[in-house]
């Protein structure tokens, strides 16, 4: 069976050398290679950033099928596998806001707040309290209680089975938001929505969301979905070993290219071998 990988960067900025990373990465490990992008953040997505994607990864070297997945053209199948899940009696609206959140995290009884791949775990204060507006949560109690354990296998930097209990998920993860008010999803819901539509059978991504990959293994159960594999990889850090970030401009790769440098250099500043080494 053909291995199919994506490279899915958001138009929310220039690609930095973490980027040519993460896309070389892909790239390498897929028989076939998607490009996707994820603009569902409409508020900062912008086309002349979604050029330089194109832009970027053809200097590179990089070719991906056509035609390319834009998230912000798909928003009505991202709702109807939210629906999917309130239909299953697996959600709650959810009527707070990042202030309500922080107010009720920092009460004396609650102790410090436990920090998941989402942020601060939400406290369930909206859980039975019957609202039919606002964000759209998961239950996780009601989802583990139907999934069971959440399982993913992982190729890259934790080769093997992980796995997550019940007490876990719900601890250490939380009530996580499926939709947003502003733009009735999130990433989670988008992300597995689109991998399965595109076939993909290796995720490969950072390790910092290596977290976040069991809230997906669990979404990818309780849909139904063939569950793929994940490869996350290592993290491109700058030289105080901070994480590369989109503000980073100094590491963009058009000043890159504006600089002189080839792909080949890139490659080499990455730590990957050449074509032909």
């Amino acid at each position: 069976m053909a291995r199919v990988t994506r490279f899915a960067p958001s138009p929310t900025g220039p690609l930095h050398l973490g980027h040519a990373f993460a896309a070389l990465t892909a790239a390498a490990r897929g028989d076939r290679f998607l490009l996707r992008i994820e603009d569902i953040d409409t508020a900062r997505a912008r086309s002349d950033y979604e050029t330089a994607i194109y832009d970027d990864l053809s200097w590179l070297g990089l070719h991906w099928e056509a035609p390319v997945l834009r998230q912000s053209e798909r928003l009505n199948l991202y709702r109807q596998t939210v629906d999917s899940l309130e239909k299953s009696g697996l959600t709650y609206h959810c009527t707070c806001t990042r202030g309500d959140i922080r107010a009720a995290l920092s009460a004396p009884q609650e102790g410090a707040p436990v920090i998941g791949p989402d942020g601060p775990v939400y406290p369930g204060t909206c859980r039975h309290a019957g609202h039919r507006d606002g964000a759209i949560r998961l239950d996780m109690a009601k989802a583990m209680a139907r999934a069971g354990d959440v399982t993913f296998t992982d190729t890259g930097r934790q080769p093997g089975l992980h796995r997550r209990d019940a007490e876990q998920m719900v601890a250490e993860i939380g009530d996580i938001v499926l939709a947003r008010r502003d733009i009735g999803t999130s990433y989670h819901i988008a992300v597995v929505t689109d991998d399965a539509a595109q076939g993909i059978t290796e995720i490969t991504r950072g390790e910092d969301l290596f977290e976040a990959t069991f809230i997906h293994a669990l979404l990818i159960r309780l849909l139904g979905l063939p569950q793929p594999l994940w490869h996350h990889h290592r993290l491109i850090r700058d030289d105080s070993g901070k994480r590369l970030a989109k503000r980073d401009d100094a590491r963009a790769l058009a000043k890159y290219r504006e600089d002189g440098a080839t792909p080949g250099d890139i490659r080499r500043m990455l730590g990957m071998s050449l074509p032909g080494d």
